[in-house]
């Protein structure tokens, strides 16, 4: 099973030769290359996940908007519908009242954060594999910090679906050596598969620091087979300011 993390970076026209118009071809291209199983997106603005639902026919295409109205930028998670059927979808918020859209933490920056979680049964031997993709805060240590403790005490608790595996996906906004990413020490279940990737956060080169932001975690009997970064450019143009990260991994169905 192939799975990818891939901020795709939001379309603010404000990336000159890199603005997201000029990106489409060449993540298009790259996704038909790699043909993932599923695609963890972050920075998923309305129009750009239509867009990815239109030119994705292969793929299901599920999330919701951050904001009170459910509009706003998405955690969209995509899914070969030739691998998976979803069998349960739902989000919930970095705040306090989880389950209020729109919702944050008092000491958060001003827009609200969340999670797109999704329960997908392989359609061959009919186990459920869980996906939940997220964005932390970029502004605050001590709110990622937050942030990631309420992720991973929700994503802990024993669902009614049983599944098999569990993927935690995401642009954290933290380096492997931050404060607030010792909160994965405290689920030792939870392996990170990128934990040698290096450098996915790239800035296209424009004095911003290179460090990695993005990451794979899973829980399950899983065998991590290959573990790599899209460096994909074509005359100056990358598929976005973070280098996606894919894994590919061999599940134990016993």
């Amino acid at each position: 099973m192939k799975i990818v993390t891939f901020n795709i970076r939001c379309d603010c026209g404000a990336d000159s030769e890199n603005n997201f118009e000029f990106r489409k071809p060449l993540i298009l291209k790259k996704l038909t290359e790699e043909s993932p199983d599923v695609v963890c997106f972050q920075e998923v603005m309305t129009h750009v996940a239509l867009w990815l639902n239109d030119s994705l026919p292969e793929y299901t295409v599920i999330g919701c908007g951050r904001d009170k109205d459910l509009s706003g930028e998405q955690m969209t998670i995509a899914f070969r519908k030739d691998k998976f059927n979803l069998i349960a979808l739902s989000h919930f918020w970095h705040s306090d009242t989880p389950d209020v859209p729109g919702s944050h933490f008092a000491d958060q920056i001003v827009f609200p954060r969340l999670c797109t979680e999704g329960y997908l049964m392989d359609r061959m031997s009919g186990r459920v594999i869980r996906v939940v993709n997220t964005h932390l805060d970029h502004a605050s240590s001590a709110v990622r910090q937050k942030e990631l403790e309420l992720v991973m005490q929700t994503i802990n608790k024993v669902s009614m679906y049983n599944e098999s595996v569990t993927f935690l996906a995401g642009d954290f906004n933290a380096v492997p050596e931050s404060t607030e990413m010792d909160v994965m020490k405290s689920y030792p279940d939870f392996n990170c598969l990128t934990s040698d990737i290096g450098v996915t956060y790239h800035g296209y080169f424009r004095n911003e620091p290179l460090i990695q932001l993005d990451y794979i975690y899973v829980r399950g009997d899983v065998e991590l087979l290959s573990a790599k970064k899209w460096t994909d450019a074509d005359d100056g143009v990358y598929l976005s300011d973070h280098y996606p990260v894919s894994v590919n991994v061999k599940i134990d169905i016993r």
